[in-house]
C-alpha cells in the first residue's frame, strides 16, 4: 500500500485519537497527544506516526510489523516505534496499540507544565520589612566633611 500523504495521515491520526475518550489531539503544525505533560504519540512532518510503547509491547510491535524505532533530528527515540503506513490506515487494528500507549503514558510521572509563582506578599509583610531595614548611614561623617572643607580652602 502506498504511503498516505501528510494530510491523509492527519485525518487517519485524528480518527485514531478519537478511539480513546479523554485524549485530544494537540499541535497545529506537528500533531501529537500527551497525558500529564508526557507525549505518547506524534505525527512527523512526512506523515509517519510514532507511538510510545512500554518495553515488552514495543519489542513485540517491532517484530510483528517489521518496523524500527523512531528517529527524529538524528536522535533515536528509544520508546517510540514507527507505525507502518499500512497499519495507520487500519484504525481498528492500530487502536489496540494506541490504547496500550495511552495506558503507558498515564503511568509516567506527570511533568510540571508551569512554574509556581511566588505568593504575593501581604501588606503586613511589606510593612514589617520596611521597619526592619537598618537606618542609612551618612556617606561622610562630620569630621571627614571638615577635613575636606579645610583642604579645599587651602587649594584656593
Amino acid at each position: 500500500m502506498p504511503k498516505p500523504k501528510p494530510a491523509d495521515s492527519v485525518a487517519l491520526y485524528e480518527a485514531l485519537v478519537a478511539t480513546q475518550p479523554g485524549v485530544e489531539r494537540k499541535g497545529a503544525t506537528m500533531p501529537y497527544t500527551s497525558v500529564g505533560g508526557n507525549m505518547f504519540s506524534f505525527l512527523t512532518p512526512d506523515g509517519t506516526l510514532a507511538l510510545r510503547l512500554p518495553t515488552p509491547e514495543r519489542e513485540e510491535f517491532l517484530q510483528r510489523y517489521r518496523t524500527e524505532l523512531c528517529v527524529q533530528h538524528g536522535a533515536v527515540m528509544k520508546e517510540y516505534v514507527r507505525v507502518p503506513s499500512a497499519l495507520l490506515a487500519r484504525t481498528k487494528e492500530l487502536a489496540a496499540h494506541f490504547a496500550v500507549s495511552v495506558r503507558y503514558a498515564r503511568t509516567l510521572k506527570p511533568k510540571a507544565t508551569t512554574r509556581a509563582k511566588p505568593a504575593a506578599k501581604s501588606k503586613r509583610e511589606v510593612a514589617a520589612k520596611k521597619v526592619a531595614k537598618p537606618a542609612r548611614t551618612p556617606k561622610a561623617t562630620s569630621a571627614a566633611r571638615s577635613k575636606r572643607s579645610s583642604s579645599s580652602e587651602r587649594k584656593r
